[in-house]
């Protein structure tokens, strides 16, 4: 993004300010600046910090705050129905939609390469960006803070009981759907750019008339951010 500032300017703690303040929650700005920078943004400033240790511990504050709240509210489910709603909103697809609903790409930072393929759109970036947010928040103000956080961001996910099947398993989701739209089956085309350890995929899905893109580093998860995307637009129109 045109204009991204330097980490150690004022600049950028600028935009962590406004991201702390849009979150409702007070978060070290230091902190969430470290969270919002990428490995491709740290390996072209000379090898600085970058956010995946925050995504590391934030992945297990997401992983226990909706855990609990699911087991606490819903006493008359058991472990399987648990487990199923629980990967629903901690998915990197299901992760994607909420940094997207608070336009979380927008703050990234990311190396010119990553800028120049879409990563401020990525379901990967922004799922890993969103759990390092995690991570700072419960460092920086605590752990009933940072779960308040998750709980607050995720909840509209688990009140959608049809997205608990369309989250886990995307592609099932949208070929029962254009089933019942009666509009023929989803048709997928892949294409990959990029060498071979660095790969990505783009998958357009066609769906009676509709299409709809994804993008991922493997086939599979291209596809899949493919048929979510074709699934919430279908579930929209109809």
């Amino acid at each position: 993004m045109a204009g991204v500032p330097d980490p150690s300017s004022d600049g950028a703690g600028e935009q962590s300010r406004r991201l702390s303040e849009q979150l409702g929650v007070d978060i070290d700005p230091g902190l969430l600046q470290l969270a919002l920078t990428h490995r491709s943004f740290a390996y072209e400033h000379g090898g600085i910090p970058h956010n995946e240790r925050l995504e590391f511990l934030g992945d297990s504050v997401l992983g226990q705050a909706v855990t609990v709240m699911l087991y606490t509210t819903h006493p008359d489910l058991d472990e399987g129905s648990l487990a199923k709603r629980r990967a629903s909103v901690v998915s990197t697809l299901a992760l994607a939609e909420v940094a997207r609903g608070i336009g979380l790409g927008a703050y990234i930072l990311l190396g010119k390469g990553e800028e120049r393929t879409g990563g401020r759109d990525k379901d990967s970036i922004l799922a890993d960006t969103m759990e390092a947010v995690f991570g700072a928040t419960f460092l920086s103000a605590g752990p009933e803070t940072a779960t308040s956080l998750v709980l607050r961001l995720v909840e509209p996910l688990l009140a959608d009981p049809e997205r608990y099947g369309a989250a886990m398993d995307p592609k099932t989701a949208l070929q029962e759907l254009a089933a019942r739209l009666g509009i023929g089956a989803p048709v997928y085309d892949v294409v990959s750019t990029g060498p071979d350890h660095d790969r990505r995929f783009t998958a357009t899905v066609a769906a009676g008339e509709h299409r709809a893109d994804g993008t991922g580093t493997s086939k599979k998860t291209a596809e899949m951010a493919a048929a979510l995307s074709a699934w919430h637009a279908l579930s929209d129109r109809g």
